[in-house]
C-alpha cells in the first residue's frame, strides 16, 4: 500500500492536471496509472476517494464551464491548502504520541 493518505492521492492528481482541475474519473485514472496497488479489483478505495472530496474542506467543486463537453464537475484544491502539499510533500504525518 502506498504511503499516501487519500486526501494526498486526490491532491496528487489534481495538482499533475492540466489547470489543475479534475473530474473525479480523472483521479481515479491518476490514482491507477500511479499506483498498481489500487489496480486490483476492490473498488473500496473508490469509496474512500469520494468520500475525502465531499467533507475534505481542502476540496472545492466546480462547475463545467457552458460548451465544455462531458460529464460531472471538476475538483480544484482550496488556495488555503496548498500548503499542506508544498514542495510535493503528500506524505502521510505521523501521529504525535
Amino acid at each position: 500500500r502506498p504511503p499516501y493518505s487519500y486526501s494526498a492521492l486526490i491532491a496528487m492528481a489534481i495538482h499533475s492536471a492540466p489547470g489543475r482541475r479534475s473530474t473525479l474519473s480523472q483521479i481515479y485514472q491518476f490514482v491507477t496509472e500511479t499506483f498498481p496497488f489500487y489496480r486490483r479489483g476492490r473498488a473500496g478505495w473508490q469509496t474512500s476517494i469520494r468520500h475525502n472530496l465531499s467533507l475534505n474542506e481542502c476540496f472545492r467543486k466546480v462547475p463545467r464551464g457552458e460548451g465544455e463537453p462531458g460529464k460531472g464537475s471538476y475538483w480544484t484544491l482550496d488556495p488555503k491548502c496548498e500548503k499542506m502539499f508544498d514542495n510535493g510533500n503528500f506524505r502521510r504525518r505521523r501521529k504525535r504520541r
